[in-house]
This record gives C-alpha cells, sequence and structure tokens, in this order.
C-alpha cells in the first residue's frame, strides 16, 4: 500500500499530470507504480498523454520528494487517500475532476450528511447571522458543515458548527507545512478535537497560490449534496463553489439580499440566472436536507389524493411524480410527454401550492 501512495504522490508531482492524467495514466496501466515503469511506447498511445508528460514520468526527483512526502505524512499522522483505490468520501468520489491524492488529519464520520457553507470574507451581520441561526437549528441532527478556513464567512461556519457541537471539515488551499490563515490556527485545533478534519489536495510543497483557492472550491462543492452561499460580490470566489456545485449536479441554495449591497449581488445574480435556489426561511435549507438525513422507506398509507382543482396538465406530471418518488427532470418529460420548457412553469407553481418540493439534484416527491 505505501508504494502504491509513494507512486500516486510522485505522479502528481508533476505540473503536467493533473488529476484527469493521473486517470488516463492509471487506466492504462492498472497503478501508479505500473504507470511510472510503462514503456515508452505505450504510454504515447494513451489519448492525452503527450511527449512532455512521458518524458516526466521516471523522473528521480519526483520519487525522491513522494519518499519525503511519505515520511513526513507519516511523522505528523496525515492520512493518505487515493482515488483509485475508492478512498476518497463518496460524493466527491463522484465527481469527474476529484483529487487523484487526498491528505487527511482528523477524523469524522462519514456517514453524516455534509453541508457546505461559503461566502464573502468580508461577511456582514447579515450572513454571520443566518450561519449562527441555521447551525442552532442544526444541532442535533447528523451533519457535518463543510467550508474552506478563509476570513469571514468560512471561520464564522467553521466555529458556529462547533458551538453546536456539529463536526466540521475544513479544506485548506495549501499542504499541511503550513496553516493559512495563521489567524486561524486555533479554530483549526478545535476542528480536530471535536470530530472534525482538515483535508487538502495539496502536498507539503504547495503554498496557497491564488489558483490553489478555485481548486480548493471545486472540493468544498464536491463533497455535499448541497451547499448554501451566504454571501457574495459579483466576482467571489465562492461562485465558483455554486458553480462546481451545478456542475456536480448537487443543490445550491443562496441567501437574497439588497441590490444595494455589494456582497448580496453574487447570491442575487445566482438566483436570477437559476444557478441557485432563493433561501425564503432556513427551512428551506432544513427541509432540503431531511431525505438525506432520513432513510427512505416504503410508504406504510395510501398514496396521496390528488389535489383538487389542478389543471390536467398539473396532474398528469403530480400523478408521476406521486408514482415514482423522487424522479428527475428528464424522466418527468419521458413520463408525461410533456417538453422541459413546458414543465419547469408546471413544476414551480405545484411547489409553490404546496403539493410538491424538489429534492437535490433536481429531482421530485409529493409533499
Amino acid at each position: 500500500m505505501s508504494e502504491e501512495i509513494l507512486y500516486s504522490i510522485a505522479l502528481r508531482k508533476s505540473p503536467l499530470i493533473g488529476d484527469i492524467n493521473f486517470r488516463k495514466l492509471i487506466q492504462l496501466a492498472g497503478s501508479a507504480k505500473e504507470a511510472w515503469h510503462l514503456r515508452k511506447d505505450l504510454l504515447m498511445k494513451a489519448d492525452g498523454i503527450g511527449a512532455q508528460i512521458v518524458k516526466e514520468l521516471g523522473n528521480d526527483d519526483y520519487l525522491t520528494f513522494a519518499e519525503k512526502e511519505l515520511q513526513y505524512c507519516e511523522k505528523n499522522n496525515i492520512r493518505i487517500r487515493l482515488r483509485h483505490l475508492n478512498e476518497l468520501p463518496n460524493l466527491l468520489s463522484e465527481c469527474e475532476d476529484a483529487p487523484a491524492v487526498l491528505y487527511q488529519k482528523g477524523n469524522w464520520d462519514e456517514t453524516r450528511t455534509n453541508l457546505s457553507v461559503v461566502g464573502t470574507r468580508n461577511a456582514t451581520a447579515y450572513g454571520r447571522s443566518f450561519i449562527t441561526e441555521l447551525c442552532a437549528e442544526l444541532k442535533g441532527k447528523p451533519v457535518t458543515v463543510v467550508s474552506g478556513l478563509a476570513l469571514g464567512t468560512d471561520g464564522h461556519a467553521h466555529a458556529e458548527a462547533l458551538q453546536n457541537r456539529l463536526p466540521t471539515v475544513a479544506v485548506l488551499a495549501h499542504g499541511f507545512h503550513r496553516l493559512y490563515p495563521a489567524k486561524h490556527r486555533a479554530l483549526a485545533e478545535r476542528i480536530l478535537a471535536d470530530n472534525g478534519a482538515l483535508l487538502t489536495e495539496f502536498n507539503s510543497s504547495q503554498d496557497p497560490n491564488p489558483e490553489n483557492f478555485i481548486r480548493r472550491n471545486r472540493i468544498v462543492a464536491g463533497l455535499s449534496p448541497i451547499t448554501v452561499v451566504t454571501e457574495s460580490a459579483y466576482g467571489g470566489g465562492s461562485i465558483s463553489t455554486a458553480g462546481f456545485a451545478n456542475q456536480y449536479n448537487r443543490e445550491v441554495f443562496a441567501l437574497p439580499g439588497k441590490i444595494t449591497d455589494r456582497y448580496s449581488q453574487g447570491c442575487n445574480m445566482l438566483i436570477a440566472l437559476h444557478k441557485a435556489r432563493i433561501i425564503v426561511s432556513r427551512q428551506d435549507v432544513i427541509d432540503e436536507l431531511q431525505p438525506e438525513l432520513t432513510p427512505q422507506v416504503g410508504s406504510l398509507f395510501s398514496p396521496k389524493e390528488i389535489p383538487a382543482k389542478l389543471t390536467e396538465e398539473q396532474e398528469l406530471l403530480f400523478c408521476a411524480i406521486r408514482e415514482n418518488d423522487g424522479i428527475q427532470l428528464d424522466d418527468l418529460a419521458v413520463h408525461t410527454a410533456l417538453p422541459t420548457h413546458k414543465l419547469m412553469p408546471l413544476l414551480l407553481q405545484l411547489e409553490m401550492d404546496g403539493h410538491i418540493r424538489t429534492l437535490s439534484g433536481r429531482q421530485y416527491q409529493v409533499t
């Protein structure tokens, strides 16, 4: 096992071998060790593996670094999780661009449901109070709060989770040789002490460079079925987190605000572009989490009656959802023979009238 970890770290040390090319090499060779020693002529036949990447393989400097990295991790109680050995958290492993190598400090109960909470470093009282009240209402539920340990919203989300005895996971934009921001060192220690974890895809030679934060954001989004954006300017990093969550077909919620408030403009934009669902109350998020928290069992009761005063198309849609709990939008179009552009306003009206609810991943269920 340590040998496979060693060669995995050596492969990812190359700046030309990202997570996608790493997967291609594993698919071609079967393991990181075999990829490292694979014949050059066979490597050249792999799609997307060019001469420069082939030249990088077998570089003794990368292997020497990997040996030192492995020793560093063993000394500092850092767990190394490999995607190709199915060791990543379940939801993260579903993402096409999930990290090939994930470093972890601490342990958390991965059977709990993750909720990612992100927002601006310049958090206002409005955004902070929403997080405070949301975490208070989640107290006692099997939820783990995920964020990025940054100043502002992230730090507040971690702190409020701890305050309410909710485990929390922080995803870093650098290796474990340092802690950024240094101001959050004590917070990071509390996270580890209270059954939480610190995660990063970066090795101990990698500092918190600007591009690393975007890469970090995809892991924050990938770990959870639901991402909540409390506050963001137009170009805020949280917008990228929401984008990754959309890409992974995960649910996104955004807290609306005044159009004149800079740190609400990004959230308002996400809502306007249908990239996020509007948060009308904290209960919206809790209701969305509930199916994730409650094991799905067969109903002991008769099917819900068709509500009165539905149009013919609404009734058709309601029955399809009732008979296919958790049905997705594309399948609804097949079941009802209605085009998608016609389904959306019908679904919205049924939801507004309280007859159905939307689950994560654009799935639908009768209430």
